[in-house]
């Protein structure tokens, strides 16, 4: 196998720190989205929707989207902890709040930043009060987070799971949108602080 992706970038960082959570040491392939090298021929070729991370298979095959690729190493290389979930409940809520978190926060959050920064207006359009739009909605839905973390441990209950991956990397990234975790959000800064401390986080942001 090997893993065509650009570390930095909060979806390559969620299969990364999946694939360290698991002990899964997989080939790497740089990818330059900055300059377009994923919307030329080629690698649109292998990527269906033409982003990274993207996997590529044994038999030539290829995954994209990261909780796809991270459902298809969880496959492959079972373990007693599932980070999907143990139990018919538990892969529901997983699948729950990984859902709300893509979708109110971290798919809002990329929104926030490609419109206000223009990164890549080159390539798309860009509408500032979008942006501005989108960063708000970032804000108002920090709120539902801390209160869940106030009622358990991890985002969707006693377990590490990929939720928290997804949320951790979606609060990470948030500081490029000059939102802050203060004192309002104490349930979420705990469970931060706690993530940071997680090997698998650490070695891979040793000064995190």
């Amino acid at each position: 196998m090997k893993l065509y992706e650009l570390a930095p970038t909060p979806s390559a960082r969620r299969v990364s720190i999946f694939l360290a959570e698991k002990g899964i040491v997989i080939p790497r392939v740089n990818v330059d989205i900055r300059s377009g090298e994923n919307l030329n021929p080629e690698f649109k070729a292998k990527s269906t929707n033409g982003r990274i991370p993207l996997l590529e298979l044994d038999d030539g095959s290829y995954l994209c989207e990261s909780v796809a690729i991270c459902r298809y190493l969880e496959e492959i290389h079972p373990s007693e902890t599932s980070l999907f979930g143990n139990n018919p409940l538990e892969r529901a809520k997983v699948e729950m709040w990984q859902r709300i978190i893509e979708l109110q926060g971290l798919m809002v959050g990329f929104q926030a930043f490609r419109n206000l920064t223009g990164i890549y207006k080159d390539r798309e359009n860009c509408i500032e009060a979008w942006g501005a739009e989108s960063r708000q909605r970032v804000i108002d839905f920090l709120p539902t987070l801390d209160q869940q973390l106030a009622q358990s441990s991890y985002v969707a209950g006693d377990n590490f799971t990929i939720a928290d991956i997804t949320a951790y990397v979606f609060i990470s990234f948030i500081k490029n949108l000059d939102i802050l975790v203060d004192d309002s959000l104490p349930h979420i800064q705990a469970w931060f602080a706690t993530m940071a401390q997680r090997p698998a986080i650490v070695s891979l942001n040793p000064k995190n």
